[in-house]
């Protein structure tokens, strides 16, 4: 009991400096977003995108859906599908794209944070998206998918205390989600470290590790982004690296593979609660994560000058 007790006290400290520090990031791009949606800006946007997305196999309006998600959480993509008539295979491909690249801004300064260039993570994950999504519509047959229709009314904010009435109600439930996740999670890698089960951890998942073209050592790294996400994931990175327990190269290496493939475990469960096939949107993103960090250690032995 003394040394959990050990491992708490420890944890709270390290918890709590990567909650504010977190929260300072989402909670004024939240609020940014949803004075862009009251100004009219995002719709705007999609406007301009429309003839992009018609190429790959998506109707001008799902742009809104993309524009979303790069902003904010995957909960606020699916409110945005629920007000469209999209067929599945639209969804479908829609979907891929907003798993790659959800949350764009918050997750990328995560990744700085463990030592990851700001420019390649944005250009790798806005171009993966686009990359599986005309992945996808070239596989997907193009008949046998039911029409998703619309069932809720896109939210109206008509004044600026609407605007930042929701904005405060989503803020204090983000901010009890962010601490209960983040506390529970530095706690229990430290109670994993106490009991050097991390170790085993990496034993574990070192086979996997190694097909991904990864470090044995971020294995437990690897394993938390899948289950809670990129943003709670990196936050461990970050104290891992900081404490020289992953090396910077390595945990470089682990953003390559996260930023296309991360959250298999919730966020595919969101889009699978909407009828979207799990194999369409799990494997392309593994395949696409593996080509990926294969294709830079291949990159960097042809050009051993230029950093990645």
């Amino acid at each position: 009991m003394q040394r959990i007790v050990l491992c708490v006290r420890l944890a709270l400290p390290k918890a709590t400096h990567t909650i504010v520090w977190l929260l300072k990031l989402m909670l004024p791009v939240a609020l940014l977003v949803s004075f862009l949606q009251y100004w009219g800006v995002m719709g705007w946007l999609s406007g301009y995108l429309s003839p992009v997305f018609i190429h790959i196999g998506l109707p001008g309006v799902s742009a809104i859906v993309f524009i979303t998600s790069l902003f904010l959480p995957l909960y606020s993509v699916l409110a945005v599908i629920a007000t469209l008539t999209l067929g599945m295979r639209e969804v479908t491909i829609l979907a891929i794209m907003c798993l790659i690249s959800h949350s764009l801004i918050i997750e990328t300064a995560v990744q700085k944070r463990t030592g990851s260039s700001v420019f390649n993570m944005l250009v790798v994950r806005v171009g993966m998206s686009f990359i599986a999504a005309v992945l996808l519509n070239w596989l997907l047959p193009t008949t046998g998918f039911a029409v998703s229709h619309s069932t809720e009314q896109m939210l109206r904010l008509t004044a600026v205390w609407d605007v930042l009435l929701q904005w405060a109600k989503t803020s204090m439930i983000l901010t009890i989600k962010v601490s209960l996740i983040l506390y529970g999670l530095f706690i229990f890698q430290n109670i994993l470290n106490e009991y050097n089960w991390l170790n085993k951890i990496s034993i574990f998942f070192a086979p996997l590790m190694q097909f991904f073209g990864l470090s044995r050592e971020v294995s437990f790294l690897w394993f938390v982004a899948q289950t809670l996400g990129l943003a709670y994931g990196s936050a461990v990175v970050i104290e891992q690296v900081e404490t020289g327990m992953v090396e910077k190269k390595d945990a470089n290496m682990l953003n390559y593979h996260i930023a296309v493939n991360h959250s298999l475990l919730e966020d595919t469960l969101l889009f699978a609660s909407i009828g979207v096939s799990v194999l369409w949107i799990v494997v392309p993103r593994i395949g696409l994560a593996l080509l990926l960090v294969w294709g830079i250690h291949a990159f960097r032995r042809i050009f051993p000058t230029v950093k990645l």
